[in-house]
C-alpha cells in the first residue's frame, strides 16, 4: 500500500512540477513579426528584412535618415510596390485601423439616414480617446458620423456606427473577415477604433491594402479628403434650437502636400504615430504608409519624402512586390466595398449582443506558415495539454487499481 501510494504521489508531483516549466516556456518564444520570405503576401522580397528597392538607371535615391520601423510605397492603380522597408512587420495600428472600419461598414448605411444616439452607444470608450463630441438622445445623420470618424478620428462616432451595425463584437468580427478577404494576414482586430489593445496589430502592407480598397468607394474618398466641416452640437435649452461647431481634419498633410487625397493618421501610446497617405500627380496615385517613426511630426515628414521619391521614381524602378487583390466568395471582381450600397444593419440578439458571424478564417486559405495554424505559443500549449492528459490517464488507471486494492484516496 505504501509503495503504491508513494508511486502515485511521485507521479502527481512530477506532473505538477512539469506544468510551470511548460506553461512558462512559451512566454520566452516571441511570435513571428515578419513572415518568412517564401510566404510573404505580395512577393518574396516583401518578407525580407531591410530596405527593398530595385532601381534602374537614373532612379532617384531613397530619402535618407528615415526612422519609421516599417514603410511602403505603392501605386494605387497597378498595385506595384516601388519600395518597402519591413512592410509585413506587425505593429499596433492606432487610428489607421479606422480605414478598415470604414471600408467594412461605410457601404451599409445611406448617408442621409438619421440615427438617435442612445446613452449606451457612447459608453465604455477607452480613456484618452479622441472624440468628436457626440451627445446621447440626439439625432445625427450618418454622413455627420462619418465626418466625425475621418476628420476628428472620433472613437465615439466609431462606437455609434458599430452599434448601428449590430454591436462592437459583430463589427470587429466583420472587420476581421474583411481583412482576410483582402488577404491582409498581418492584421488582428480587437477594437474597431484602433484603440490600444493587447494583441491588436496590423502592418504597413495591410494598411495599404485597406486604403486602396477604401479609395474605390467614392464616399470614402470624399470623407478622407474633407478638410473642415460643421458638426451638430447640443440643444440650446432656452431656444430649443440645435447648435453646431466646426471640426477640422487632423491629417497635417491635407491641404499642404500637393495632390494629397488624404486617408488617415493615428497616434497612440503603443503605436506611436502611423499614417497612410494617398496623393495624385499627373494622373498617377501613390500610396505611402509609415509606421512608428521617431516622433509625431516625422510621420508626416517621412510620408511626404517618400511620396516625392515615388513620383520622381516613376518608370525608373522595377517593382519589388505587389498589393494583392481582394478575394470575393462569388468570384466577382473586388469593388473595395464590403456590402451593397444600402446594406442593412445587423440585428442584435435578445440580450443586445449580436451573435458573431462565422469567420472567413474558418474557410479561407492562408499562405503556408504566414499566420495560419498555431503560433509559437500555441504548440507548446498543445504539448502541455498532451502531458497533462497522459498524466491524467495514468492517474485514473492507477487510482482505479488502488481503489480496488486499498480504498479511495486523492493525491
Amino acid at each position: 500500500m505504501l509503495t503504491s501510494r508513494h508511486n502515485l504521489a511521485q507521479l502527481c508531483a512530477a506532473v505538477a512540477a512539469a506544468l510551470p516549466v511548460l506553461l512558462v516556456a512559451p512566454a520566452a518564444v516571441a511570435a513571428p513579426q515578419v513572415p518568412p520570405p517564401s510566404t510573404a503576401v505580395g512577393g518574396e522580397r516583401l518578407g525580407l528584412p531591410g530596405v527593398q528597392v530595385n532601381p534602374l538607371a537614373g532612379a532617384p535615391a531613397l530619402p535618407r535618415d528615415l526612422t519609421g520601423q516599417s514603410w511602403i510605397v505603392s501605386d494605387a492603380a497597378s498595385g506595384e510596390v516601388l519600395a518597402a522597408y519591413n512592410p509585413h512587420l506587425r505593429l499596433p495600428p492606432a487610428s489607421t485601423l479606422k480605414i478598415l472600419f470604414a471600408d467594412t461598414v461605410l457601404p451599409k448605411f445611406d448617408r442621409n439616414t438619421v440615427h438617435r444616439v442612445a446613452d449606451e452607444e457612447i459608453q465604455n470608450i477607452g480613456p484618452g480617446s479622441s472624440l468628436v463630441g457626440i451627445k446621447e438622445n440626439l439625432d445625427y445623420r450618418v454622413e455627420d458620423l462619418w465626418r466625425g470618424v475621418f476628420l476628428s478620428s472620433g472613437n465615439d462616432a466609431v462606437h455609434v456606427l458599430s452599434f448601428m451595425n449590430g454591436g462592437i463584437r459583430r463589427t470587429v468580427n466583420e472587420m476581421q473577415d474583411r481583412a482576410e478577404a483582402l488577404q491582409a494576414w498581418d492584421t488582428k482586430v480587437i477594437s474597431p477604433d484602433g484603440y490600444d489593445m493587447d494583441g491588436q496589430v496590423s502592418s504597413a502592407y495591410d494598411l495599404s491594402l485597406f486604403a486602396r480598397a477604401g479609395l474605390r468607394n467614392p464616399d470614402f474618398r470624399t470623407y478622407c479628403a474633407t478638410r473642415e466641416a460643421m458638426f451638430p452640437g447640443a440643444l440650446d435649452k432656452n431656444t430649443g434650437r440645435r447648435g453646431s461647431f466646426g471640426i477640422a481634419n487632423t491629417d497635417r498633410l491635407l491641404g499642404k502636400y500637393p495632390g494629397l487625397i488624404g486617408v488617415k493618421n493615428g497616434t497612440t501610446t503603443n503605436a506611436g504615430s502611423t499614417f497612410v497617405g494617398a496623393a495624385e500627380r499627373n494622373g498617377r496615385t501613390l500610396l505611402v504608409t509609415v509606421m512608428h517613426p521617431a516622433s509625431y511630426q516625422r510621420v508626416y515628414d517621412e510620408t511626404a519624402e517618400l511620396l516625392d521619391w515615388g513620383f520622381a521614381a516613376a518608370g525608373k524602378v522595377q517593382p519589388v512586390g505587389r498589393l494583392v487583390e481582394g478575394r470575393q466568395a462569388d468570384g466577382a471582381e473586388p469593388t473595395g466595398q464590403a456590402g451593397g450600397t444600402t446594406g442593412a444593419p445587423g440585428a442584435p440578439d435578445a440580450t443586445g449582443t449580436p451573435a458573431p458571424p462565422p469567420h472567413a478564417a474558418d474557410t479561407a486559405t492562408r499562405p503556408t506558415g504566414g499566420g495560419g495554424g498555431l503560433d509559437p505559443v500555441g504548440w507548446p500549449t498543445v504539448a502541455v495539454g498532451a502531458v497533462v492528459a497522459a498524466g491524467a490517464v495514468v492517474l485514473v488507471r492507477r487510482r482505479r487499481a488502488s481503489r480496488r486494492r486499498w480504498g479511495r484516496f486523492e493525491c
